[in-house]
């Protein structure tokens, strides 16, 4: 499993330390309507009257780290995270331990990285919940099992896609928790719902095979569109399977060979699908060539 850095879902529970202020928290709304230069500025703003502003100062770190109203500068974004760290904020504590474990404005560090990790899980803040749980997993002590676990069920909680996608995993393959497919697709179902290509996916899987929830294959057909259309590049395949055999959906090659195609530049070939496509006309490959390219300029 791939450690994940959502920092913008970091900052949106930051926002919550901003709206206790006094004053309108101008520097945050500034970030959500993608104002950065005045986020940035806001942000210096609040810092110059009170230096101990810990969510300003996780919030430059931001703008530093992703390079949004100022100069990527990995190295400032970590100096900020750590003030504000320092004065305990969660997220910066989170932000952190990424960095220390990737290397970014700063010496890899896999113990230090974990520790912060820790410290910012132990404050509740789900991402680092999730990312702490991705660490654990790579274990094989039972321990860990259990406590990355128990990490993933509040970060699934907090509606964290990735951790619900993880969760659902483990519950399809009883590990760390008893073998549950109804379990395991309502959480690829929230996951979904929350913007997960790869939950979507799993969702789509175990509806077309009724494993844990209705067979439906219309709705997993819809399912693996709704995937395909991010990119995903298994749902493009796997759409492509069942627009040409025609389940859940109208046969229509062309189509199936666009997704097809959409797929295979991602590097998942499929010699069945070149098969069953191999008698396409030259027209109708021209136009599932420029129906792949108009997908692809949608993203």
């Amino acid at each position: 499993m791939r450690l994940s850095c959502l920092l913008g879902g970091a900052l949106l529970l930051a926002s919550a330390t901003f709206s206790h202020a006094a004053e309108p928290d101008m520097a945050y709304g500034a970030y959500q309507r993608g104002l950065y230069m005045t986020a940035f500025r806001e942000a210096t703003l609040r810092l110059e009257k009170n230096n101990s502003d810990a969510a300003a100062m996780t919030l430059l770190g931001e703008l530093y780290n992703q390079g949004l109203g100022v100069a990527a500068d990995p190295k400032k974004a970590s100096e900020w995270y750590r003030l504000a760290a320092q004065r305990g904020d969660a997220n910066a504590l989170a932000s952190l331990g990424l960095m220390a474990l990737d290397g970014r404005g700063m010496a890899k560090n896999q113990a230090q990285g974990r520790a912060w990790l820790e410290e910012a899980a132990a404050k509740g803040n789900p991402l680092a919940s999730h990312n702490l749980a991705l660490l654990l997993l790579t274990s094989n002590a039972d321990a860990d099992l259990q406590k990355a676990v128990d990490l993933l069920k509040k970060a699934a909680e907090a509606e964290i896609p990735d951790a619900q996608h993880a969760l659902g995993v483990l519950y399809l393959k009883g590990r760390g928790v008893a073998r549950d497919p109804a379990a395991a697709a309502r959480l690829f179902e929230r996951a979904a719902r929350n913007g997960s290509s790869v939950g979507e996916v799993e969702y789509a899987i175990l509806l077309f095979n009724g494993e844990g929830v209705a067979a439906s294959e219309s709705q997993a057909a819809r399912s693996f569109r709704r995937a395909a259309a991010k990119g995903n590049a298994i749902a493009q395949n796997r759409l492509a399977r069942l627009l040409v055999a025609g389940r859940g959906v109208p046969v229509n090659k062309v189509d199936a060979a666009a997704w097809h195609i959409l797929a295979a530049a991602q590097g998942l070939n499929d010699p069945w699908l070149d098969n069953a496509l191999k008698d396409l006309n030259a027209d109708e490959r021209t136009r599932a060539e420029r129906l792949a390219a108009e997908r692809l300029g949608m993203r």
